[in-house]
């Protein structure tokens, strides 16, 4: 039994699963499911497929992860970061609504499966730490910003180019202006109002209403299906596709995805990689994050390498389907948690309601307004564009902010996957320079106690013969040269040194290079009589040292246990105090 759990998740869960628990999953289920229909054909929309592309991708990936997730409250799905990035990648070898742009699209969801798994086998979860919050920021923002703007082609009714920028488009639509659909800017509009008015204004009606939750819940989450009725009923009743041309989704095939085999075309898989790598680093990035997040809330934890099977197997999931790749989405996760989904039961009743929709209710989407799609995708996207990032890194750490601006204008320039990979570039730059010159502190002794400060920040007495600085991060390649002319410079600054002690406290490793460059530190020291010492040396540190000869090059110089006991024994009676 005991291998069992620990491979699913949900068989551990099923143990004390009791009638109260299936009534709240059910419930979640429901209401995930009421927002799970449109918007997965918005996002199929905007990945450039027909909109039951996102209906198929609703159903098997779901089951997968339910079965081996492990995150209570994750909804797994078509989501609007990884949409815009399939939509941006196909796009460069396809022409949307061909069979090679649907193969395109399968291929993206195999290949991206295989490298979550991939990266699983190698044990790299955790690659994705090297996307720092800054990068993540930044390019969620721009990409929710350009997912808002490409949906101004279905409120305008105007055929506006894909491939143009942002700036570009809004010079398109000026251009274009006699041109526009007043009637489909209308039912846009429309749609909007309802799904605002359905968010905020009719749950406080409903809550001042004494409405039960069981009810007012549901009803306050369905704002999207509210847009598709309203949309609908509109075209329906006026006949706008005709005789206002207002653009509809059109017949939508009833009955399920074909579970066929995959087309694989090596070629394209080497188009294909970086994206798909991109596409899988996001999604689980996205999806651990917002797993966590939920996770805290029951004061329970996920664990990312089961995350890492499950979303990689929901994508393999999304293949054999003959869709897109998916990933955790932050809004309907939200609401399944909120909606009080205690188990990915939840999810599995999700998936069925999608699958009856897709069996039985596809005829009644001939009239959905595409301006109502795209009025679902904006209202989805627009919590994503967070402007306060930068304003809260900008008060704490200005190359944070610098590099959140940098992305954020880097992917509206050179698009989705140049622009977070000059980011994430951009982050390991600065990485390596704030390493590259660590901090260092020339420290003394505070009052008569053990303790030893910064010269600068506290009043302490250093000693004439002796200088100590406590060196703050390992030491390596790309440091090594600044530490060492910063003791040099020291050095010739005070005439009367006879000792100077490296306090190592804060550092973890020493490489060949550093190592190299403390040797002829040694040396160098040694020609104008000055010995150097080590104190605080951590422990894999010193196994690391006693493996080479530097023990013995330090000649006279010793290792200390404590800085207090280095000072004690090296230094002379003569000494300053610094205020």
């Amino acid at each position: 039994m005991r291998p069992l759990v620990n491979t699913f998740p949900l068989a551990q869960w099923l143990q004390s699963y009791q009638r109260s628990t299936f009534i709240s999953d059910l419930l979640a289920g429901v209401i995930v499911a009421i927002m799970l229909v449109p918007q997965g054909m918005a996002y199929a929309f905007l990945a450039g497929l027909p909109p039951q592309y996102g209906l198929y991708a609703s159903i098997l990936p779901l089951m997968l992860y339910a079965l081996l997730g492990s995150s209570r409250s994750l909804a797994v799905g078509p989501v609007a970061i990884v949409s815009l990035l399939v939509g941006s990648t196909i796009g460069q070898f396809a022409e949307q609504g061909t069979d090679t742009y649907i193969n395109a699209a399968v291929n993206l969801s195999l290949l991206v499966g295989i490298l979550l798994l991939l990266l699983r086998a190698l044990q790299l979860g955790s690659i994705v730490n090297f996307i720092s919050h800054s990068v993540t920021s930044g390019f969620t923002s721009a990409a929710a910003l350009m997912i808002a703007v490409s949906q101004i082609k279905y409120f305008s009714g105007l055929d506006i180019p894909r491939e143009l920028h942002i700036w570009e488009v809004f010079g398109f639509l000026a251009n274009h202006t006699n041109e526009i659909s007043q009637i489909t800017l209308l039912v846009g509009f429309t749609s909007l109002f309802v799904l605002w008015f359905t968010k905020g204004k009719l749950c406080c009606l409903l809550q001042s209403l004494r409405i039960p939750t069981w009810i007012a819940q549901p009803i306050c989450k369905a704002g999207p299906m509210f847009a598709l009725i309203v949309g609908s009923l509109m075209v329906w009743g006026w006949q706008l596709d005709t005789n206002a041309g207002v653009s509809t989704v059109g017949s939508i095939p009833t009955g399920l995805p074909d579970l066929c085999a995959i087309r694989i075309d090596i070629a394209l898989w080497q188009d294909l990689f970086v994206p798909a790598l991109l596409i899988a680093l996001i999604g689980f990035l996205e999806s651990v994050s917002v797993g966590t997040v939920l996770a805290s809330k029951r004061r329970e934890r996920i664990d990312p390498n089961k995350e890492l099977i499950a979303l990689g197997v929901a994508n393999l999931g999304s293949a054999i389907s003959g869709t897109y790749p998916v990933a955790g989405g932050f809004g309907r996760s939200m609401v399944n948690h909120s909606a009080g989904a205690q188990t990915t039961i939840a999810s599995l009743i999700s998936a069925f309601l999608v699958l009856l929709s897709l069996l039985f209710l596809t005829p009644l989407f001939y009239y959905l307004p595409k301006a109502t799609l795209g009025a679902v995708i904006v209202m989805a996207v627009i919590p994503l564009i967070d402007f306060s990032s930068f304003r809260q890194c900008w008060r704490f750490n200005k190359a944070d902010a610098l590099t959140l601006l940098a992305t954020f204008v880097l992917v509206l320039v050179l698009g989705v996957e140049l622009g977070i990979l000059s980011g994430i570039g951009i982050s390991i730059a600065l990485l390596l320079y704030r390493s590259s010159q660590p901090h260092i502190a020339v420290v003394g002794r505070v009052g008569n106690s053990e303790h030893f400060r910064n010269i600068e920040r506290h009043d302490v007495t250093t000693y004439n013969d002796t200088l100590a600085l406590r060196i703050d991060e390992s030491l390596y390649f790309a440091n090594t040269r600044y530490v060492e002319e910063f003791v040099l410079a020291q050095c010739v600054e005070q005439k009367s040194l006879r000792h100077v002690v490296l306090i190592c406290n804060a550092v973890n490793f020493i490489d060949a290079s550093a190592l190299e460059t403390l040797e002829n530190l040694v040396f160098k020291l040694r020609d104008e009589e000055i010995t150097l010492h080590l104190a605080e040396v951590k422990g894999p540190v010193m196994d690391q040292l006693l493996n080479t000869a530097f023990i013995e090059h330090l000649g006279e110089g010793q290792v200390f246990f404590t800085t207090d006991q280095a000072i004690r024994a090296l230094s002379g009676k003569q000494h300053t105090t610094v205020n």
